[in-house]
């Protein structure tokens, strides 16, 4: 592990941190200096060249920001002639615009992907992709780790009999239906359309949860709109009791309120982002689990040239 170097951003220093840790290597150490007028400076103050070297960086608010200091970053340990870069983001922002939905829109998501291989990311390692199909914006080696398997192992923990896995919405319906089978749990599925970016309406349930226990996954949840309406669905339907789960958690806007008045019994999501104490405090029934032992061990193979798709299924790991 000597050649194996982990810097972080000013993102989610807990996360890099826990990751860190994990592998029982410190951090670099980095210099990272803002101008007045909003420019950065990266500085790293020790010797990369010839070295593996890691790169921490979420791309959530600010996004800007975070994705400006990513980039920023990754030259900065081009030009010290690393070996090998690799941009670890937990959570990829600009995901949800990866097609033309209309005319005279951008594709924003393969944008970002172009600026990361652009500047010098010689593979990329993040999680819960918005889409799948991202990965082949890159033109270079994507690992795309799934929160599932820590999800899951928390909600089997709960020992759940009545279970049935909810989709808020049709284009979540794989992921749930992954969650379902992990789970020995039925599906059902929401019909959502949405109206505008921070306002959905929801139709019909396909399924069965009258008296059952609900469990909702989702990839994020920004203002919580979707989650919230499809959960007053389920509620309506008969539920006795609805969960959430989701890898993350941006909770921007009315998200607070929403959540705070939905009939959910619980909210459970990962740190790919960091979520303040402040909203977990007003929100009242979030639980924040850790994805830093999944990251570390998929960095921990990476470096050491081994599989990391034995990461996606459950219960794998050193």
């Amino acid at each position: 592990m000597d050649n194996l170097a982990i810097f972080a951003g000013t993102s989610n220093p807990p996360l890099a941190q826990a990751i860190g840790e994990y592998l029982g290597i410190p951090l670099g150490r980095v210099n990272i200096i803002p101008f007045p007028d909003g420019e950065q400076l990266v500085k790293l103050e020790e010797d990369v060249r010839g070295r593996d070297v890691f790169i921490i960086q979420s791309t959530c608010a600010p996004t800007n920001e975070t994705l400006m200091q990513l980039l920023i970053f990754i030259d900065c340990a081009r030009r010290a002639s690393a070996e090998r870069i690799t941009a670890v983001i937990p959570y990829y922002g600009y995901a949800r615009q990866d097609r033309k939905d209309e005319g005279r829109t951008p594709i924003t998501a393969k944008l970002v992907a172009n600026l990361i291989v652009t500047a010098g990311a010689d593979r990329v390692l993040t999680m819960d992709l918005h889409a799948g199909q991202i990965q082949g914006f890159f033109d270079v080696p994507v690992d795309n780790l799934y929160a599932e398997p820590v999800l899951s192992r928390e909600f089997r923990s709960r020992n759940w009999t009545d279970l049935v896995v909810v989709s808020p919405d049709p284009g979540s319906t794989r992921r749930a239906g992954v969650y379902a089978e992990r789970l020995g749990a039925d599906l059902a599925i929401v019909d959502k359309r949405r109206v505008s970016g921070d306002s959905v309406e929801h139709g019909y349930l396909i399924g069965e949860v009258k008296g059952k226990t609900v469990l909702m996954v989702d990839d994020m949840i920004t203002t919580g709109a979707t989650i919230c309406g499809a959960a007053k669905v389920c509620r309506q339907s008969g539920a006795k009791a609805v969960y959430v789960g989701a890898t993350h958690a941006i909770l921007v806007g009315n998200a607070i309120e929403n959540f705070s008045t939905a009939p959910i019994d619980e909210v459970v999501v990962t740190d790919t982002v960091p979520v303040p104490q402040d909203k977990i405090d007003a929100i009242g029934k979030l639980k924040v689990l850790s994805v830093a032992m999944l990251m570390g061990e998929a960095i921990h193979r990476i470096h050491n040239d081994e599989s990391v798709s034995s990461l996606f299924s459950m219960d794998n790991g050193r």
